[in-house]
């Protein structure tokens, strides 16, 4: 059996930094270590956090800028004093503004650090850290070219192991062609607007069709757009499973024909997980457009197609959809490429380049 020792994960910030975290962290303590993981504290990570059960410190990291730089300075001398007192054999940063105190801590009293990036670009906090790692572990591999002089290893995305295997929703017939649409927990309102007037032209021009499939939808909207997405879906005849935030999404995925999504790191690995095409739609405002390049990594592999939010109509969008419904073979094509496009094991290789670079 290996050598016990302690780490610490540092990640938070979004859900997109904290569910690969905690991945990894799983898995170190599987392999017999001790594991605490450093959170910022705010109040976004609590729903995450509930599915780690170790240990946890807060950090008081804030986002970055002049009016949180008293705050940050805080969080660098808080997060001193643990590195300290709990002396780790190496740290774990999965970017975003939280992993600055807990690097910069690592730093000063010289315990190794691996930096992990999710997107194909990186971020400030490991654009800016990079320097300071022994290694970056990254999860696609366009992601090299932009850290030139660094050493980084591709390890993929550690992603929820339990979205895979699940059962279809059992409410959805077979024959049905079901479009899954998500924008993430929060939701996205211009995809909400868009995909309810797609999908109603969609099911009419289906309807047209002696012995036509029929349409499902399941669509996980944020809570601002739950009441009014149902009640337009009702008012086109659509037949469809509206849910704020989707619990199920193992079962959403595993029913979908198609996903239409943005394009999040964690999103994308899901799909790949699933084995899923998709159609994305980046967040025009991501930091660096990082949801365009990550997309356009899945689009040159055959497994996706993207969309450009200002330039979509319901009408272009709907013609989309139509001619994936009368190319099944197609689609199967894009899901076998999405499954290719994964990266098995990510969280594995991520507690071995860990375990690695140890003291």
């Amino acid at each position: 059996m290996a050598e016990k020792k302690k780490y610490v994960v540092a990640c938070g910030g979004t859900g997109g930094h904290t569910f690969p975290g905690l991945a990894v962290a799983r898995e170190l303590r599987a392999r017999g270590h001790e594991v605490v993981v450093w959170a910022s504290g705010r109040s976004i990570e609590g729903s995450v956090m509930k599915s780690w059960d170790g240990p946890v410190f807060s950090t008081g990291a804030k986002p970055l800028g002049l009016r949180n730089a008293f705050a940050n300075l805080f969080s660098i001398l808080r997060c001193r004093r643990e590195m300290k007192r709990f002396a780790p054999n190496a740290l774990l940063a999965m970017g975003s503004y939280s992993s600055l105190p807990p690097v910069l801590a690592a730093k000063a009293y010289r315990v190794p650090i691996v930096l992990h990036e999710a997107n194909t670009v990186p971020g400030r906090a490991v654009e800016f850290l990079a320097r300071s790692a022994k290694v970056v572990a990254i999860s696609f591999e366009e992601t090299a070219e932009h850290l030139r002089g660094r050493t980084t290893v591709l390890t993929g995305l550690p992603v929820r192991a339990e979205i895979a295997g699940q059962p279809r929703f059992d409410e959805v017939p077979a024959d049905a062609f079901t479009v899954f649409i998500t924008g993430g927990s929060q939701g996205a309102h211009r995809v909400n607007e868009l995909m309810t007037q797609a999908l109603a032209l969609v099911r009419n021009e289906l309807a047209k069709r002696p012995n036509g499939p029929k349409l499902y939808v399941i669509h996980q909207t944020g809570v601002a757009d739950e009441a009014e997405v149902a009640k337009r879906y009702e008012a086109a005849g659509v037949t469809a499973r509206v849910q704020a935030f989707e619990r199920e999404m193992g079962r959403a995925f595993a029913t979908a024909d198609l996903v239409v999504c943005r394009a999040g790191a964690s999103t994308c690995f899901e799909l790949a997980l699933v084995g899923k095409p998709a159609f994305f739609i980046p967040l025009p405002s991501a930091m660096r457009d990082h949801q365009h390049f990550n997309a356009l990594a899945f689009v040159k592999r055959g497994a996706a197609d993207e969309g450009v939010q200002d330039v979509l109509t319901p009408r272009s969008i709907a013609n989309y959809i139509l001619h994936k419904i009368d190319s099944p073979e197609a689609l199967a094509k894009r899901a076998a490429a999405m499954r290719a496009a994964g990266i098995p094991q990510a969280a594995a290789k991520v507690a071995a380049l860990v375990e690695r670079v140890s003291r």
